[in-house]
């Protein structure tokens, strides 16, 4: 059943094609191909094929001739194999012919390709041992390709289950991706290059010795250290006495011999600024630039690439590489499985027969007594003091193993006290396993992998307590002891599981990342292993160890210098590419692998209150009660409870609780106590009242819009017509209602008899969709009530506190609550700007034009502003302190010093009087802010006061100067957003303390480890020919390391430059493992992959080759997984403190699309010409995609032509810049074009069209003055105009725009982090100059980095963070006597360093600002990819739908000013399409709401671009799945309001149009009986006598009241009755203009009374027909009928019968609604 399941599932989604192995025919002739044992076989002859090409180097047969033949015997072999395998799938598959020939399968190509690769290997190894060939010539070369072999050795690993087509997407998007941001570096790295050649060009300037002749400069003609200079003397380095500053190029040095690093041309320029980004030897550049041109100059060039290059955009390029192919590494996850948690070892389930013959499950514990031993001794196994006393007894294994140390050569090591006790731990932990064993039996043990890890330990430290075995190998048994002690504490043990538990994922990335490297080194040692002087691909394991230096980083600049020293300058390019491209993987590689407050209780410091106990105080008020205003009530609320109280009251009290008896019953209750019962039964009542009809009110409406939408929905589908695609907008419009309608509508959803299927289903899933909507309400509705609740039992305490304790909330117990002094100093200290961004009047929304600089202002509190200027101030001057100008005997220094700690002391008696000092609510000491605050405010004010003249070093004065330097951190305090970076970085700080002591422990077993092996033995003579202790004295000549980047030959006869030097038998300078202590400095040093190539080295050649695999492992455990691991852990934590972490996908992608549509603006472009001439020729013209892209590549080769310096010495400069005029003319032009083409005022309206200007105004000046000077300042302005042009590009290009956007937006968001760094860079620089400003220069410590003032300071702080060699400074700041000269008086006339508080300064400082605040740098630019780079079906806008928004705003808003009037959203609407379409026909009610919601939230006001983005927005996702909790029910309240407000508008416009149209039809009714009357009028008064009407003439006074009655509002006009007929019950409506209604009686007619006289004509009737038609006043006279004589009878009576009548009906009762 499984299997058919499978199959189908296959059949109905095919699958990609995962290797030849799985798609041969089971019907094949041969049959051995398919074996399973064949496919094995096959894969492990793919590793034997890439062991033999390892070996088959010429260096690995010199030193082993016998691995040739063996080599070549395999490979024989291996080609007969892989052979036949081929000829047997060609006779299988056919060779061309067939759909699954073996040319059109992939695989199988690969397979042959690699057949063919072993012939031409075996046959150049034929040559090679025939003497044909030799060993050392590139032929070599042909067998690169051999090591790609490794792929069929895993490929079977690797299935992906996916469709073919859905495989191509995934390539063809990620192909594109990486085209663009691979585009996006390329042009940073372009535009550097570009700046380095016009800033710097050539450092061949080089001091050296006076008579240094052309083609005679050696070693010894260069300075001790090589250094450059500059031969300008206002710039640069001057060269001392008898040194001169000259060009090597022109004294004969080639370019090999210079180096290949530089900004000599583009090129070059390229290659040197890739090598910088990589923060590898960056440092050194800017020296050599420092030294060679201007300061200022180098400073901002390197700083700038380090920052923008190195941090924003070279990330920004990983993030992108790494989330390309996300969806891959997903279908890996499947592949491989979920990390599901494991059952226990401790119980396990098996199957058991019942009574019934079944099988189930049965709990087994594996931990159940199995053995023999007694049951006391099984219990006390099993008991906690049993484990405790064994993990105690580890704890002191562990810390007698770190307390070894060396004790010199002579001591007998074997048999000392450490040696004694370990056979002792030995033998308890060995008698600890028999005892386990004894009791739970041997089976029962082994099946634990905790016992199995247990044995495994007991057995090899076993073994290392033998002797001979002491202190080898066996060495990592011993220390894996302290792994045990995870079981202490189980919050360790489950984070440990959670993370290395399932370890199959781990390790396939480990596999995968050796696999790498194995094959990246054979194809590396097949590449270079022919290079003479280059020992560093000699053999494998030097190659292997090349290419593992090179994927951590450290030092690959070196590998790869010295490689293209090597090669020449002919292969120099390709050898670059090839280690840049590796390097860049490595780098992708390296970095893939990397609540609400329910807070119920205050603060301890006041709950102390309620210790005490309570003292309520009275209240003193100055009113008497007479004196409070009374509330206004309205009578018409009143009334409604006057008239009843007295009716009701007996029927109030009778509900009493305490009794049956009512207030009647017992008229010895007070009066006022009914009073009061009467008062709380009415407000529940009315109350109860409220909310029934607020319920009835909202179910009538839901009614409503459910009928309306259920009614558009069915007159929207017509028959016949093509469905069309339905409107984001419109999607989430009807999924809001369906949802609200199950919401309100359960009662409709019940389901009656006699309904069909179909109908039970669907009722079904709508009852359970409504069962998920209210529980999604009610868990809402929980969280927020909770956070409510708490908030509210929060302040009742506080409260009661306040009501029960006389000192509670009294600042120092003196002042009082509302003292006028502290009500005073609360305004002082709470008074901030605060700019009215609404109307007072209107309430619309103030767009004003300085809302940034308004909002900056109202950030922190007037007092706080001053306290931060003053303390910007105050680090200004601490700036300008040295070890030679210090603030004690600097006067103008001491100001600033006096005026911080002045207005700091009136803030704080300002806040302490307003908020109180601690035990007050608001205290100034409630967090680590204001304990920070006080603290730094009494060291300024101590040491203001102390103000000490000397300092003696490691003194108390220093460490008081030392904690001065933490001013800074005052900012932190000061500002609200630094702080919240503060607590969402360390508020969880359980899992970094966890990690941390993972670390510490893999650190401590290696340290451990290292002691045991080599402790004494990394000592060793300085002088490399001496080998024994006892030779070493005397002296000896030492050479010296002149310079890295010269590449000079030392000539017949010549010495490198050198001195004497006494023998010396030392350990090396930096680490050594003589104890635990040095032992972790030493890997801690490694851990950060700095220096542990040196360590690496001085194992290998003082230990042994062997041992060369511990620190190996180390780097890859310690650094690419446990400090990986340090950073992903931190990083968690920020975003889970900042609620990003635990955001869902939709939310995740709503936040996503609120940052892209901040940063969407209206497009700046003016519309196209009416007419079409010559505007509108030169508008299409200028945009036409193919003039914009001409433009661009005009820019391109613009700046093309600054691929070499300019300078004016150089004759190619001329006819270059003669170019850039050319290229000048044509960008005016273009200009020029715009202008014609766009008018010059909306030409102005865009940015980019400005910038152009500018550039272009900036080129004509310079062609101007070129011609004019032609000096070297025309040339640089020229350049810079070029530089410029260039940055026009991004504009030009969608992709680069995007991305550069994410550089911005990442800078935006992460300016309070860059803040911070920059904080923190300041006070350690303020430390550093205190504690190391005087020590002497060392290896690392020179001219150019020293912390003798501040801005040095800054700058080697910043090299530091880059990890530039900061452990080599470290060790240069602990220089100790007597290598340098003390001083016991003051710490500036010395020149030694701190041990101790070297240490503590740099750890700490790389641990905090490397680890933690960069890493979290590079994680907000990582997570800020995804506002630009995700998918159509990922995003919620995509960028089509910005970009088609854009288009119609810009034809909404012709005069371009950002802003609408509301009633044009409505055109705006109708004209979008796509997915923001908004139907008519089927969504006329969401139509509505969206412009009800626009008129609501801005008072019929203007609306912004960024207004109607965002109200799109909102109504086109799911706000139940995409939105927050507090932006979800405002957002939900707003929808309801809006809704119900337009449900209303309906209504009311639905019954104005019923009244219109049935006055309309009355209306139509009056005119035709008016025209029947004028036209019988003679006819009538020829046949009868009617009765007599007082008639008067209309006056001008009438006719004045007329128009005055015209204004009167329609609902007070009324009907007369002029000409009833029998079809007419109540006649005609009569316009506004009557002021009443004639009355008539018998015979007469009577006019009804008016204030003035009106005449008897009848007023004018106003009708609608497409128009308004206005009919003349008529006399109301009775014309004759026309008919025979013998009818006047009857029409006399009838008549008569008609006037009769009384009718004094209102034509509004007619009304029939």
């Amino acid at each position: 059943m499984l299997k058919r399941k499978q199959s189908s599932r296959v059949e109905v989604q095919p699958v990609a094609d995962f290797g030849p192995d799985e798609s041969l025919s089971d019907s094949a002739d041969i049959l051995w191909i398919n074996k399973p044992w064949v496919h094995s076989l096959l894969r492990i002859c793919a590793i034997i094929s890439v062991i033999s090409v390892c070996m088959n180097t010429p260096m690995t047969f010199e030193h082993y001739p016998p691995l040739q033949y063996v080599t070549f015997t395999l490979d024989t072999l291996l080609m007969f194999l892989y052979t036949a395998e081929m000829i047997a799938k060609m006779h299988i598959r056919g060779i061309v012919k067939g759909d699954s020939s073996y040319v059109k399968d992939r695989w199988c190509v690969f397979d042959g390709f690699m057949v063919f690769c072993l012939w031409v290997s075996l046959v150049l190894q034929v040559f090679e041992i025939a003497d044909i060939v030799d060993q050392m010539s590139p032929w070599g070369m042909l067998r690169i390709p051999r090591p790609l072999i490794m792929i069929r050795a895993f490929r079977i690993y690797f299935r992906f289950e996916l469709p073919r087509t859905r495989i191509t997407n995934i390539l063809k998007r990620s192909g594109e991706q990486i085209w663009s941001v691979s585009i996006f570096l390329l042009f940073f790295l372009l535009l550097y290059g570009i700046l380095g050649v016009q800033m710097f060009g050539t450092f061949t300037y080089h001091c050296v010795v006076n008579d240094t002749k052309p083609g005679n400069v050696t070693w010894n003609s260069l300075a001790i250290p090589d250094t450059h200079c500059s031969p300008e003397l206002e710039e640069g380095y001057q060269c001392p006495l008898g040194f001169t500053c000259m060009d090597l190029e022109d004294l004969g040095l080639s370019r090999q011999e210079l180096g290949y690093s530089g900004f000599n041309e583009i090129g070059t320029s390229i290659f040197t600024v890739y090598e910088a980004a990589s923060q590898e030897g960056w440092v050194f550049l800017m020296y050599r630039a420092i030294d060679s041109f201007p300061r200022w100059r180098s400073y901002f060039y390197f700083i700038t690439l380090i920052f923008f290059l190195a941090w924003l955009v070279k990330n920004v390029f990983i993030a992108v590489i790494i989330e390309t192919f996300a969806e891959i590494r997903v279908q890996f996850q499947q592949m491989w499985g979920s990390r599901s948690s494991t059952t226990s070892t401790a119980t396990t389930q098996m199957f058991h027969e019942d009574a019934a013959g079944g099988w189930q499950l049965v709990a087994v514990d594996v931990n159940k007594p199995q053995g023999r031993a007694p049951a006391c001794l099984q219990q006390m196994m099993r008991s906690s003091v049993f484990h405790m006393f064994i993990l105690s007894m580890v704890t002191v294994d562990v810390i007698v193993a770190a307390s070894n140390y060396h004790k010199g050569d002579s001591f007998r090591r074997q048999y000392d006290e450490f040696y004694l006790a370990e056979v002792a731990f030995t033998v308890l932990f060995d008698l600890e396993a028999l005892l386990k064993i004894w009791c739970l039996g041997f089976t029962g043990y082994i099946s634990s992998s905790l016992h199995k890890f247990e044995l495994l330990l007991v057995i090899g430290t076993t073994l290392h307590v033998y002797p001979d075995l002491y202190h080898s190998q066996f060495t990592y048994f011993q220390v894996l002891r302290v792994v045990r002690l995870i079981k202490i504490s189980p919050a360790l043990e489950d984070f440990v599981y959670k993370i290395f538990g399932p370890g199959k994922k781990l390790g396939s990335l480990v596999v995968f990342t050796a696999s790498l490297l194995i094959v990246m080194s054979a194809i590396s040692l097949q590449m270079f292993c022919f290079v003479e002087e280059l020992d560093r691909f000699t053999t494998f394991p030097r190659a292997f160890m090349s290419m593992f230096q090179i994927l951590t980083q450290e030092g690959w600049v070196d590998v790869m210098d010295q490689t293209l020293n090597a090669v020449g300058h002919m292969w120099a390019p390709v050898v670059a590419i090839y280690f840049i491209l590796y390097h860049l993987f490595a780098t992708l590689l390296k970095q893939s692998e990397a609540n609400a407050d329910t807070k119920e209780k205050l603060p301890l410091r006041l709950r102390i209150f309620e210790k005490f106990p309570n003292r309520p105080q009275m209240v003193k008020i100055s009113k008497l009660p007479s004196d409070f205003t009374v509330p206004k009530i309205r009578e018409s609320f009143m009334k409604q409870f006057i008239d009843r109280q007295q009716q009701d009251t007996c029927c109030l009290l009778r509900s009493l609780p305490s009794a049956s008896s009512s207030s009647c019953d017992h008229p010895k209750r007070s009066a006022i106590e009914d009073n009061k019962y009467i008062d709380q039964k009415l407000r529940k009542s009315v109350f109860s009242i409220r909310a029934r009809n607020l319920l009835e009110k909202e179910t009538a409406v839901t009614k409503i819009l459910r009928a309306c939408t259920r009614q558009r929905m069915l007159s929207g589908s017509f028959e016949g017509q093509p469905a069309k695609e339905r409107s984001i907008l419109s999607v989430q419009h009807h999924i809001r209602q369906e949802r609200r309608s199950l919401r309100h509508g359960s009662n409709s959803q019940r389901i009656s008899r006699g309904k069909s299927l179909e109908t039970l289903t669907q009722d079904h899933s709508n009852t359970v969709r409504y069962r998920n909507a209210q529980r999604e309400d009610s868990e809402i509705k929980m969280i927020q009530e909770k956070k409510e609740q708490a908030e509210m039992k929060r302040k009742v305490q506080e409260e009661e506190l306040r009501e029960n304790h006389p000192y509670f909330d009294k600042p120092l117990f003196i002042v009082g609550r509302e003292h006028r002094f502290r009500n005073f100093c609360r305004v002082v200290v709470r008074a901030r700007f605060n700019a009215s961004k609404t109307d007072p009047v209107t309430g619309a929304v103030k767009n004003t034009k300085y809302h940034q600089l308004y909002d900056l202002l109202g950030l922190v509190t007037y007092l706080d502003w001053v306290m931060i200027i003053v303390t910007i101030c105050s680090c200004i001057s601490m700036m300008f302190e040295s070890p030679f100008r210090r603030v004690m005997h600097a006067p103008t220094l001491q100001i600033a010093e006096y005026v911080f700690v002045i207005f700091m002391s009136i803030e704080l008696n300002l806040k302490i009087m307003a908020d109180g000092l601690f035990f007050t609510p608001t205290a100034v000491i409630r967090d680590f802010g204001g304990v920070m605050d006080i603290f730094i405010y009494l060291v300024s004010l101590i040491f203001l006061c102390w103000m000490p003249q000397n300092v003696p070093a490691e003194s108390g004065a220093q460490l008081l100067m030392v904690l001065r330097c933490l001013r800074p951190l005052r900012i932190f305090k000061l500002v609200p957003q630094m702080r919240k970076v503060v607590r969402e970085l360390f508020s969880g700080f359980k899992e970094i303390f966890l990690v941390s002591i993972l670390l510490l422990t893999l650190m401590l077993v290696f340290a451990s480890f290292g002691v045991q092996l080599f402790a004494g033995k990394l000592a060793k003579c300085n002088d490399p020919n001496i080998i024994r202790r006892e030779d070493c004295n005397g002296i000896f000549r030492i050479n010296v390391s002149v310079s890295k980047n010269l590449n000079l030959k030392l000539r017949p006869g010549e010495k490198k430059p050198g001195f004497w030097v006494p023998r010396v038998w030392a350990n090396p300078r930096n680490f050594n493992f003589d104890n635990v202590g040095n032992a972790m400095l030493a890997l801690f040093e490694v851990l950060s992959l700095k220096g542990w190539v040196e360590v690496r080295d001085v194992i290998i050649h003082r230990v042994g080759p062997m041992h060369g695999i511990y620190i190996h492992v180390f780097v890859f455990l310690g650094c690419m997984i446990g400090l990986t691991l340090f950073v992903g852990v931190v990083i968690a934590n920020f975003n889970e403190n900042k609620g990003t972490a635990l955001l869902t996908v939709d939310q995740r992608r709503w936040e996503d699309l609120k940052s892209r549509l901040k940063i969407a603006q209206p497009l700046h472009l003016p519309p196209r010409p009416d007419n079409d001439g010559f505007r509108a020729k030169m508008y299409d013209i200028t945009q036409h995609p193919f003039f914009k892209r001409t433009i661009a590549l005009l820019v391109l080769a613009q700046s093309v032509l600054l691929s070499v310096k300019w300078d004016v010495e150089d004759p190619v400069t001329v006819p270059l810049a003669t170019m850039s005029v050319v290229f000048t003319f044509i960008f005016v032009l273009e200009v020029t074009m715009k202008i014609i083409a766009m008018s010059p005022a909306g030409f102005w309206q865009s940015r980019r069209n400005r910038y152009d200007l500018l550039v272009t105004s900036l080129g004509v000046v310079w062609v101007v003055l070129h011609f004019a000077l032609l000096n070297a300042y025309t040339y640089m302005m020229g350049a810079c105009v070029i530089v410029f042009r260039f940055f026009s590009i991004c504009g030009k290009h969608v992709t680069l725009k995007m991305l550069l956007l994410t550089v911005v937006v990442s800078m935006y968001k992460s300016f309070f982090i860059i803040v911070g760094m920059f904080l923190l860079l300041l006070c350690y620089a303020f430390a550093g100059v205190v504690l190391f400003g005087t020590v002497k220069y060392g290896e690392n410590i020179n001219r150019h980095a020293n912390f003798s003032s501040a801005g040095k300071a800054i700058t080697v702080l910043f090299r530091i963070v880059t990890g530039e060699d900061w452990n080599k400074i470290m060790h240069d700041c602990m220089v100790q006597p007597p290598f340098c000269t003390p001083d016991e008086f003051t710490y500036w006339a010395t020149d030694c360093g701190n041990y101790a508080g070297a240490l503590m300064y740099f750890c700490s400082f790389y641990v905090i600002i490397a680890y933690i605040m960069l890493n979290l740098l590079v994680a907000i630019i990582v997570e800020n990819f995804s506002l630009f780079y995700s998918t159509e079906e990922d995003q919620l806008l995509s960028y089509n739908d910005l970009r088609h928004f854009q288009i119609i705003w810009n034809m909404v808003d012709d005069k371009r000013e950002g802003v609408i009037p509301t009633f044009r959203v409505k055109f705006l609407l109708r004209l979008l399409r796509g997915r923001l379409e908004v139907d008519l026909d089927k969504d006329k009610l969401l139509f509505k709401h969206m412009c009800y919601e626009m008129e609501r939230l801005h008072n019929g006001g203007d609306v912004t671009f960024h207004d109607v983005l965002s109200m799109l927005s909102y109504r086109s996702v799911d706000i139940r799945k995409s939105l927050q909790l507090e932006e979800l029910l405002a957002r939900e309240q707003l929808e309801y309001t809006i809704e119900e407000e337009v449900a209303k508008q309906t209504i009311r416009m639905w019954l104005k149009k019923c009244l219109k149209r049935i006055r309309a039809k009355q209306q139509q009714s009056c005119s035709i009986i008016h025209s029947f009357r004028e036209s019988r009028q003679q006819e009538l008064s020829r046949f009868l006598n009617p009765p007599s009407i007082e008639t008067t003439q209309p006056s001008e006074d009438m006719n004045a009241n007329s128009q005055d009655n015209n204004m009167q509002p329609e609902t007070s006009s009324q009907q007369q009755l002029l000409s009833p007929t029998l079809s007419d019950r109540g006649g005609s409506r009569q316009d506004a203009a009557d002021a009443g209604k004639p009355q008539r009686k018998f015979g007469q007619w009577r006019l009804p009374s008016a204030p003035k006289p009106i005449s008897h004509s009848v007023s004018s009737v106003n009708l609608r027909f497409g128009g308004r038609t206005t009919m003349k006043s008529v006399v109301c006279k009775m014309n004759p009928m026309t008919d025979a004589a013998s009818c006047g009878s009857e029409v006399k009576k009838w008549w008569t019968r008609q006037l009769t009548v009384e009718s004094d009906e209102s034509g509004d009762d007619l009304l029939d609604i």
